[in-house]
C-alpha cells in the first residue's frame, strides 16, 4: 500500500500537496528511520546478493520535491542552517541505543541507525542510509544518501561512503557485515564490499578502478550493468599499474588500482579488532 502511494505521488505529482500527501510521506520517512524500508536490500537471487528498491529512492526524492526551504538555525546569527522542511536533523534519544559523541555530527531524518552504533565527531549520515547495529562511524566520515552499511563495521576517520540517489534504479554503495574501511578511503559508484573484507588506509574503489587479486589471480572490475564487487574477507590495499601507452611508458607513469594481497585469517582479526571499551 505504501509503495503504491509513494509511486503515485512521485509519478503523478499534484498541483499542490495537501495534508494527506504529507502524512503519506511522514509514514514513509518513519519506516526509513525504523529500517523497515531500504533503498537496497539483500537478495540471494541477485549476482551481487543485493537488489535496488527504486520506489524507496522515489520516496526520498519526493521528500525534496514536497519540502519548502525553511530556517532550521539554532542560532541564526552564529550557526545558520537553511534546508528542506521535510528533512530536519533526525531526533535521537537514549532509548535508541545510539552514541553520538558531542562535536558537530549529524544524522539526517530518514536514515536508519541501529542500536550500538557509535558516531565520533564530526561525521554525517545522509537520508536513505542504513547503518547496521554495532557499527562505528569515525571522525570526518561520510555515509552518503542510500548507502547501506552492515553490522559491526568500522568506517574509519576521513572515509567517504558515497551515496547513489539518482538514477533511482542504480545500486547504492553496499558495505556488508564486519567490514573495516581504513582511514581516508573512498567507496563510490555502487561498489559492493562483501562481508568481513578489510580496506587498507587510502583505498579508493569505483567503477573505473580495477582490483587485482594476487591470491586468486583474478581482476575485478565493474561491468556495463554491474557494480564492482569486492570478495568476502579480502584484504585490499591501494596499488598502481604501469601505463603501457608509449607516452606514459616514456615518462614512467602509472595509474591507480587496488590490490587484494591476502584473505582474512586469525592474525588479521587480532590486528583490526575494535576494543570493546570503545562501545
Amino acid at each position: 500500500m505504501l509503495q503504491q502511494q509513494i509511486e503515485k505521488l512521485f509519478d503523478e505529482p499534484p498541483a499542490l500537496y495537501n495534508e494527506t500527501h504529507f502524512e503519506i510521506f511522514r509514514e514513509f520517512k518513519n519506516a526509513l528511520n525504523r529500517g523497515e524500508v531500504r533503498a537496497a536490500e539483500p537478495d540471494p537471487a541477485s549476482t551481487t546478493g543485493w537488489r535496488v528498491n527504486a520506489w524507496v529512492k522515489k520516496g526520498i526524492l519526493l521528500g525534496f520535491r514536497m519540502g519548502a526551504v525553511v530556517d532550521m538555525s539554532i542560532d541564526r546569527a552564529r550557526l545558520p542552517f537553511v534546508d528542506k522542511s521535510t528533512y530536519p536533523v533526525r531526533v535521537v534519544t537514549p532509548a535508541d541505543g545510539i552514541r553520538i559523541v558531542p562535536g558537530g555530527s549529524s544524522i539526517r531524518d530518514g536514515a536508519y541507525v541501529g542500536r550500538g552504533v557509535v558516531c565520533m565527531p564530526p561525521m554525517f549520515v545522509n537520508v536513505g542510509a542504513y547503518v547496521g547495529e554495532g557499527t562505528m562511524i569515525d571522525s570526518h566520515a561520510l555515509v552518503g544518501s542510500c548507502a547501506q552499511i552492515g553490522h559491526n563495521c568500522h568506517i574509519s576517520a576521513g572515509s567517504q561512503i558515497g551515496g547513489v540517489l539518482e538514477p533511482v534504479g542504480a545500486m547504492p554503495v553496499i558495505i556488508e557485515d564486519e567490514v573495516l574501511v581504513g582511514g581516508n578511503s573512498g567507496i563510490y559508484e555502487g561498489t559492493v564490499v562483501k562481508s568481513r573484507a578489510v580496506l587498507g588506509t587510502g583505498t579508493i574503489l569505483n567503477r573505473s578502478i580495477p582490483v587485482y587479486d594476487l591470491v586468486r589471480d583474478a581482476v575485478y572490475t565493474a561491468g556495463e550493468n554491474s557494480p564492482l564487487v569486492i570478495p568476502a574477507e579480502a584484504i585490499v590495499v591501494p596499488g598502481a599499474r604501469a601505463v603501457t601507452h608509449a607516452v606514459g611508458a616514456k615518462h614512467g607513469l602509472s595509474l591507480q588500482c587496488a590490490v587484494i594481497v591476502k584473505y582474512r585469517d586469525a592474525k588479521t582479526d587480532s590486528r583490526i579488532q575494535l576494543e570493546d571499551l570503545l562501545r
